[in-house]
């Protein structure tokens, strides 16, 4: 069972790379191949899987990312292939939070993810990921006010998701309103952009 690989990178394509450890050419399957470059020394995380048609290596940047996949891998119905592309469409903390969430629509956008399997992740992971989800940064030039809050819970209350809502905050806060419902205003018209 290897942990990790240390090696030259010799080979970047979509979906996997080679990494090189002493004249040896490893393939490893990757969410982010092109995290790498050829002719970069690195340091992969690798699992290994065996089954009945090989023995696959599975690669990572970080022990977190390994980690995260190895806990998608326990869900029943999800496959290294189904994880890969899963955490090839989202950065970790992103996706774990979104689970910890519980949000199943967010995360029925993935490849092969469907309602059913979306719950099934929620309803296998909620609350085991908190080591994945990096505490939110603080805004410290821009306060939220009074208003912006008002607004923010506005926002959710109209069933937008946390995560959205998060992802315009620091827009908003930069907004020189006056009243909950001007950052409302605002809110809505740059969730709609999206």
């Amino acid at each position: 069972m290897y942990e990790y690989l240390i090696g030259l990178i010799t080979v970047v394509k979509p979906d996997y790379i080679v990494i090189d450890v002493n004249g040896a050419g490893y393939k490893v399957f990757s969410p982010t191949p092109f995290a790498y470059q050829e002719g970069q020394k690195a340091k992969v995380f690798i699992e290994q899987i065996v089954r009945d048609t090989g023995i696959t290596l599975y690669g990572f940047q970080t022990a977190d990312d390994k980690g995260l996949f190895l806990k998608l891998l326990s869900v029943s119905g999800i496959g290294p292939k189904s994880a890969l592309a899963i955490m090839a469409a989202e950065d970790s903390n992103s996706l774990a939070e979104a689970i910890e969430q519980g949000e199943v629509k967010y995360l029925t956008r993935f490849p092969g993810v469907g309602k059913k399997t979306a719950s099934q992740i929620v309803l296998d992971l909620k609350g085991k990921l908190g080591d994945y989800v990096k505490k939110a940064e603080q805004f410290t030039s821009q306060e939220i006010t009074p208003e912006l809050n008002d607004a923010l819970l506005a926002l959710l209350a109209l069933g937008y998701t946390k995560k959205e809502v998060e992802r315009i905050t620091p827009v908003l806060s930069e907004e020189k309103a006056t009243s909950a419902d001007q950052y409302i205003k605002k809110g809505l018209a740059l969730l709609l952009k999206k």
